[in-house]
């Protein structure tokens, strides 16, 4: 399958659609996405948020250019950042599709803790593909939503080394951890 990202030039931030492409198209094999992957990159704001659209014939993915911006240097993009959260996506959307998350509810009407919950569960698999991913970070945001105690941690640990995973093994991990 293939990606196609949109625009192809960018006018308020430094970004190459090639390189989203090749990383998109690395992204979907790896992951044995099975249709299309459309992306639109919004670059008018530096909001990071990226959502997906399940269609019959393809993906498509809208993203706020928050999400593949570097950190250390604003409005250029960064690899890392645009592989991590394109797997992200892509990972939940394989699991909508393939992976037991049928029930699971869609995106903006997931609890705060159970979106904290599966996006450890993607970035664990995504660190075991071979990305950079800041594991750190992800301890802190599932903290933040299960609480610092030793049972967030293990939960946490449960989750991130996890594969194969339903949705109702995810919520009853992530509900036995708050």
């Amino acid at each position: 399958m293939t990606a196609t990202v949109s625009p192809l030039e960018f006018r308020f931030v430094k970004f190459d659609a090639a390189l989203t492409e090749r990383v998109a198209d690395e992204l979907v094999a790896a992951l044995g996405i099975d249709r299309p992957v459309h992306i639109e990159i919004d670059e008018t704001t530096p909001l990071g948020r990226v959502r997906a659209t399940i269609g019959d014939d393809a993906i498509h993915l809208h993203v706020e250019s928050g999400a593949f911006e570097d950190s250390k240097r604003p409005r250029e993009q960064s690899e890392t950042a645009t592989a991590v959260n394109l797997g992200r996506i892509l990972l939940r959307v394989r699991d909508r599709l393939h992976g037991g998350f049928g029930e699971a509810p869609p995106d903006d009407e997931l609890s705060l803790r159970q979106m904290a919950a599966w996006e450890t569960y993607c970035a664990g698999r995504l660190a075991r593909l071979g990305l950079t991913v800041n594991q750190q970070r992800w301890l802190y945001n599932f903290r933040n939503r299960h609480g610092f105690t030793d049972a967030a941690d293990a939960a946490f640990h449960q989750i991130w080394t996890a594969d194969g995973l339903t949705w109702g093994e995810l919520e009853a991990i992530s509900t036995a951890a708050s």
